[in-house]
């Protein structure tokens, strides 16, 4: 396959940093670390940046402040505390966790540090309700190797995580206190990615080392998996929120792609002759221009009293336009920088639409003198926002002057990315004064790495050689995490083949048809328990995980039991066989035996999943022989 860029040639650099919950109780507090949608209290907060111990502030923090947002707080009794509220010094750190960062340290071939210090990382946009977050380093100078080459792994951190959204307004965001102290695993790589398909065997390896401890979290928000990438003559962009690890090499790709169209852009502004100190803030009130407009947007903004604001980006024109993603064009990175402002913005390249009009158009370019080669850009706001909304425009077209922008994105579902803040300096950090240092011994570290969990693929060839099932069906089981639970059933007396065949070809067989990510581990040891018990067949399971993917509430017993799943006695299959043996009578004397298959099938239309399938073919076959006497 043709690949679409020369990476190597293009000077490609990629960085990781992976987040994955640990499935201990909280890092600083003995609550355990669950999520729950019970609310007992609120309380509200505002934040504000403060210098870290360089004396500076941070931009992506005070990009925040400028918000002017109030956070609330929501918060349970059961899975909250003085300590997330703030109103408590921390405890701890959990031990636990702290073990089991170490197992990953080592499983990634780091050296754990002798003393572990805490520090404060400042975070206002609310997600921590003390303003900053509290992370350790924990081992250094790891490494995985690859095709590629090596990577190495500089750190790994263990943090806290942050408090989950519950909803976002313009001035105001509401938080969930449940997420707030959830052990974090921080795993970040060097910059010698140079391949995305790279990227993706090094996010898998590490991925495996995390699950090998299984001590971590599953499931949607668990894991999180940051990119920073760069190209020569680019700049270094970080890349959050990547949930799926194959979507890693198309976001690259993507954000090669952008860097190379943005280049372009800068190249071509630099032969029109444009420099930064060119682009204004300089802003022109059109209002009047368009007094009969039929723009709904417009019309409606000026009836509540605003006005229609415009910027002037000198030799711009044609270039707001242009596609730097499939689907995204300059004028969108420009519109999301003032979406903390507006909900949108118009610009020269994509009018007259929207309900504009030539004539506006050309009213807009007469009033502010354009030249052939010159854009505009409008906001429709009250005054105030509209400017600021404009001051973000020009400080994103004084950026397209220079190149790409350093700065951190979010990955979107379709592998492009969208803005979210200035990219965060170092002014971000200063001592944690409530946790004295921790001291590692040299015997705990040697009782870790002498007991170090199995890699995935060590257990996928375990599972192939003692247990005797497909490695297809052993890979899935450890890659998809059911392994832990396999392993569970095994040991309470399931066949292996049976456990696997259930957990792997029923619940993938279900995925398009109902959410089976409501199919609880605990669901699945009730219906196991109920076959165990010779309670049901093995053919009820579909039907019982089917329901249990749509009523989650419910019970495997509950549903066998409302579905007539639950098991016939073998007195009241043979009646059912009986019956069926007799209305199909006089084909089954015609054809002996070779009404077996006709007969095994009507038979298991009426006891599917109500009898065991070797039994019904036991007597189906036993009562032919009996009638053709063969």
């Amino acid at each position: 396959m043709t690949e679409k860029f020369d990476y190597r040639e293009l000077g490609l650099k990629v960085g990781l940093e992976i987040h994955r919950q640990l499935d201990t109780k909280k890092l600083f507090s003995p609550v355990p670390s669950e999520l729950t949608e019970e609310v007992d209290f609120t309380f509200e907060r505002r934040l504000r940046p403060t210098m870290s111990e360089l004396g500076e502030i941070d931009p992506a923090a005070l990009e925040e402040f400028k918000k002017g947002r109030k956070y609330i707080y929501e918060g349970s009794y059961e899975l909250s505390d003085l300590v997330y509220m703030d109103e408590e010094p921390p405890r701890g750190p959990d031990r636990e966790a702290l073990e089991v960062t170490l197992q990953i340290a080592y499983l990634l071939n780091a050296k754990p540090v002798d003393e572990v210090h805490f520090m404060r990382k400042i975070v206002i946009d609310g997600s921590n309700v003390s303003g900053f977050q509290r992370t350790a380093v924990i081992a250094l100078d790891g490494r995985v190797d690859t095709p590629w080459g090596s990577v190495g792994i500089p750190t790994i951190c263990l943090e806290e995580d942050a408090c989950r959204i519950v909803e976002r307004k313009e001035k105001e965001v509401i938080y969930r206190l449940d997420r707030l102290g959830i052990p974090l695993v921080e795993i970040s790589t060097t910059p010698d990615i140079h391949h995305p398909e790279q990227a993706k065997v090094v996010a898998k390896y590490i991925g495996d080392a995390l699950r090998a401890t299984r001590k971590v979290k599953r499931g949607l928000g668990t894991i999180r998996q940051d990119l920073n990438v760069s190209i020569k003559g680019g700049a270094r962009v970080e890349i959050k929120g990547v949930q799926e690890l194959d979507m890693i090499p198309l976001i690259i790709e993507r954000e090669v792609e952008r860097q190379l169209n943005l280049l372009k852009i800068r190249d071509e502004l630099r032969e029109r002759g444009v420099k930064p100190e060119d682009i204004k803030e300089e802003f022109y009130d059109v209002t009047d221009v368009f007094e009969n407009t039929e723009s709904k947007i417009i019309a409606r903004t000026i009836k509540r009293g605003g006005k229609v604001l415009a910027v002037k980006l000198p030799k711009f024109r044609g270039l707001i336009g242009r596609e730097i993603q499939p689907g995204r064009r300059l004028g969108t990175e420009m519109a999301d920088r003032a979406k903390k402002y507006v909900k949108g913005i118009f610009h020269v390249d994509e009018l007259p639409n929207y309900g504009i009009r030539e004539k506006e158009v050309n009213g807009v370019i007469e009033k502010l003198g354009l030249g052939e080669l010159d854009a505009f850009v409008l906001v429709a706001a009250n005054e105030e926002t509209a400017k600021k909304a404009l001051a973000e425009v020009v400080k994103r077209a004084r950026e397209a002057i220079e190149g790409v922008p350093e700065e951190t994105r979010r990955a979107l579902p379709d592998g492009n990315t969208q803005y979210m803040r200035p990219l965060p300096g170092k002014a971000r950090m200063y001592p944690e004064t409530d946790i004295p240092s921790i001291f590692i011994p040299p015997e705990e570290k040697e009782r870790i790495k002498a007991n170090l969990p199995e890699l995935p693929q060590e257990r996928v060839e375990r599972y192939v050689k003692e247990y005797k099932i497909d490695k297809s069906l052993a890979e899935t089981l450890v890659n998809d995490e059911r392994d832990e639970l396999f392993e569970e059933l095994v040991k309470k007396g399931v066949k292996p083949s049976l456990a696997a065949s259930i957990l792997v070809v029923v619940l993938k067989g279900l995925k398009k048809e109902v959410p089976i990510e409501n199919i609880t581990d605990q669901h699945i040891r009730e219906a196991f328990q109920l076959y165990t018990e010779g309670k049901i067949a093995k053919e009820a399971f579909e039907e019982i995980f089917k329901e249990l993917a749509l009523h989650p509430e419910k019970s495997a017993a509950q549903v066998a039991e409302e579905k007539g799943l639950t098991l016939l006695s073998e007195e009241e299959v043979e009646r059912i066989i009986d019956e069926v043996i007799q209305a199909n009578i006089e084909v089954i004397k015609a054809k002996g035996m070779g009404a077996m298959g006709m007969v095994m099938g009507r038979a298991m239309a009426k006891l599917r999943g109500r009898a065991d399938g070797k039994l019904v073919s036991t007597l189906v076959r036993k009562k032919i022989q009996e009638l053709s006497g063969s």
